[in-house]
């Protein structure tokens, strides 16, 4: 089957892992299917909320902190009706797609063998390790540094090899502000880019006028 050739490409949603440091892309993971729905939520961070005095009402101490949940599909259907082109969903079922996301929450087996040898070898203090920077990206309005915050799967069908072969994943994700990063952080400076994009969208907004609430001054 032929799409209209004039059609508007569908943009995915998606994850992008890259190194801090040099800004390298090391891993894209593309969701299968984009959610319907996005779920974000903003707490203010106002001084007075912090225990600060009443003249400081008016007051913020920072950006809001700011978190999202999605939930997406993952289904090998559609590849297990062409079992000689997709010989991993018939082997593995969707066990490679669930493994990407999943691996973003885990120190590498490296990483842990490494502690271990340093914690065997009488190291007193061995620093926490360090992950790469995860983006959430939903389109190039928001492309967001974030800390998965809960990670869910509900399997609902398998195979004969009981791989899963359809799942529901439901991502939560806090995204990371300059008071997490620093401004001289990656990062930070995507936080930086976000934050100005939202000001310049704001500045688009068609403004009202006084007479919309049925008043003439304030």
């Amino acid at each position: 089957m032929t799409t209209f050739p004039n059609s508007p490409k569908l943009l995915k949603g998606g994850i992008v892992l890259i190194d801090p440091e040099t800004s390298k892309v090391e891993r894209i993971i593309a969701l299968q299917y984009n959610p319907d729905t996005l779920t974000r939520t903003l707490q203010v961070q106002s001084v007075e909320s912090e225990g600060g005095k009443r003249s400081d009402a008016l007051r913020l101490s920072g950006p809001p902190v700011e978190t999202i949940k999605v939930d997406a599909e993952i289904d090998a259907t559609d590849q297990l009706e062409f079992p000689d082109q997709n010989r991993d969903a018939v082997d593995l079922g969707i066990h490679p797609q669930l493994a990407v996301l999943e691996t973003i929450i885990y120190p590498t087996s490296n990483q842990l063998l490494s502690n271990n040898s340093l914690a065997q070898a009488g190291t007193l203090e061995i620093i926490p390790m360090e992950t790469l920077l995860t983006l959430f990206i939903w389109s190039k309005n928001r492309i967001l540094p974030v800390s998965l915050t809960d990670f869910s799967v509900t399997e609902e069908a398998f195979d004969t090899k009981l791989n899963p072969i359809r799942a529901k994943v439901s991502l939560g994700m806090r995204v990371l502000s300059v008071d997490d990063l620093g401004f001289d952080h990656k990062g930070g400076n995507l936080f930086m880019s976000y934050h100005q994009n939202k000001e310049q969208l704001a500045a688009k907004f068609k403004k009202g006028d006084l007479s919309d609430f049925g008043i003439t001054k304030i």
